[in-house]
């Protein structure tokens, strides 16, 4: 006798309760079925209007834009950088700008006029360069910043409300702009800035540090070395005890910013630092795109149990009504019928990992611990290989010419600073252009979109518009012909 169904399944979930599968989730509120699109000689679901919101994927109209694809740098003796936030992360990376060729930092923003006077001192302590011009009186102190004629590449890395304001005031004012994770946390916010980057022909992009960690680069060159076979499927994501220090006993400033974000939006916050790598292996904006996405989540329990057994009773935290699932997954389907899964959780108790796999009809990859089993490579007896320096035939050019430098994560935020530098000195395109951020920080609002309609699949824009066919190069290029030192 068939058990009956648990009455809180949706529709089309298994009868052993399993839930939806996969391929369920991304039929969700489909008007063509499968034998439609076979029928259609369509490979897998590609170009199906199977999705519950295809809303989301409508582009807004053109005007005088024009694609930022394939567009250099102009080419520059000295790179004058400015910095806006010198919190956690902003001050982390000025002392890393230092040993950089062909750089200069020429202004300085901060709210507090104490942090921007200490950073402004560090530049002239280190390099003997000029002091840096600051900017620290209130919020909007940075427009004053952007305005200035002696910066060339404006660096944000500021709470993430103020990315998209503060990218599209430099953009505005003839800065080009490198954004800290995500570049915008709304869909018509990200749209914005890849209309104004074609606006006005300056380059924004996302500061992906972990797309040029040395596993990341060495995967991404065995994938396009076609040791992987062809890809079929990957993962990464964001997963980290956050809770202490960062989310409730100050180590970011305000204190609290990121832990409020938990109250207004219940969706995949940060998951680029893992899902960004996996996306260039699979050639995201270049030669595939993302099509259609679902996310689930769980419930949102964490925080409150963190504050519950560990902060005061005059803590701010108590005014806090926590409403995103402590942990985020998210499905996502490529036109060219690969998938990728993008998880993201920051509040519960786990070891860091970014979650890493990338899969292909030759074997496979898996991060956290670094392990890789491929039959191109004679792996057949079904061991996984440890990922280590056997494999440093593999290494980027970056790692074997650069090195992990000044540090930063192992070496990623030195190489990741080192190669923006030498792009733009050089006259080159950048790695990681507008679409790509674009598309990787689609998760976020798109994810909210997904959960907000009981986890059904959401459209994924085309911020290409089209140019995501032709294939481009992009962190997989080989060294340049022209010569830049490694530091100074």
């Amino acid at each position: 006798m068939t058990p009956p169904k648990p009455s809180d399944l949706p529709p089309d979930a298994g009868t052993n309760g399993a839930g939806p599968s996969r391929r369920d989730l991304f039929r969700k509120g489909a008007g063509v079925g499968i034998t439609a699109g076979l029928a259609a000689g369509l490979t897998g679901f590609a170009g199906l209007p199977a999705v519950a919101d295809d809303s989301t994927g409508r582009e807004p109209p053109r005007g005088r834009e024009k694609t930022m694809t394939d567009v250099p740098f102009e080419g520059f003796d000295t790179v004058r950088v400015a910095i806006i936030g010198l919190g956690n992360r902003g001050s982390g990376q000025l002392p890393l700008f230092f040993p950089i060729p062909g750089t200069r930092i020429t202004a300085l923003c901060d709210i507090r006029p104490e942090q921007v006077n200490r950073a402004a001192d560090l530049v002239e302590a280190e390099t003997g360069q000029p002091r840096p011009a600051t900017y620290s009186n209130g919020e909007e102190d940075y427009r004053n910043l952007v305005a200035r004629d002696d910066i060339d590449l404006v660096y944000v890395a500021t709470p993430w409300e103020w990315h998209h304001p503060m990218a599209k005031a430099a953009m505005r004012h003839g800065k080009h702009v490198a954004v800290e994770l995500p570049i915008a946390t709304q869909l018509d916010d990200i749209w914005d800035l890849v209309r104004t980057s074609e606006q006005t022909r300056k380059h924004c992009w996302l500061m992906e540090n972990c797309n040029y960690g040395r596993e990341e680069l060495r995967v991404l060159l065995m994938a396009k070395q076609g040791l992987f076979g062809d890809l079929l499927h990957g993962s990464g994501g964001y997963i980290h005890d956050l809770r202490n220090p960062y989310l409730f006993h100050g180590a970011y400033y305000p204190e609290g910013w990121r832990r409020q974000w938990h109250t207004r939006m219940n969706a995949s916050h940060y998951p680029m630092h893992g899902l960004a790598p996996v996306g260039a292996c699979m050639d995201i904006t270049r030669g595939d795109r993302f099509h259609r996405l679902v996310s689930v989540a769980s419930p949102a329990l964490g925080l409150a149990l963190y504050r519950k057994e560990h902060m005061p009773p005059d803590h701010p935290s108590w005014q806090d009504e926590y409403i995103s699932g402590d942990r985020n997954t998210c499905f996502i389907e490529t036109v060219n019928g690969r998938f990728l899964r993008a998880e993201h959780e920051v509040v519960t108790p786990h070891p860091y990992t970014r979650a890493n796999t990338l899969v292909g009809t030759r074997g496979g990859w898996s991060g956290d611990p670094q392990r890789i089993y491929l039959e191109s490579l004679g792996h057949t007896d079904h061991t996984w290989r440890d990922f280590n320096d056997d494999f440093q035939q593999y290494d980027h050019w970056l790692w074997t010419d650069i090195g992990p430098g000044e540090g930063g994560h192992g070496g990623m935020d030195y190489i990741s600073l080192w190669r923006t530098i030498q792009l733009m000195r050089l006259g080159l395109t950048p790695d990681i252009d507008v679409y790509d951020s674009a598309s990787w920080c689609s998760v976020v609002p798109l994810s909210e979109q997904s959960l907000k309609i009981g986890s059904r699949s959401v459209a994924v824009p085309d911020f290409t518009r089209g140019h995501w066919k032709k294939p481009r190069p992009g962190l997989s290029r080989e060294r340049p012909k022209q010569h830049v030192p490694a530091r100074v």
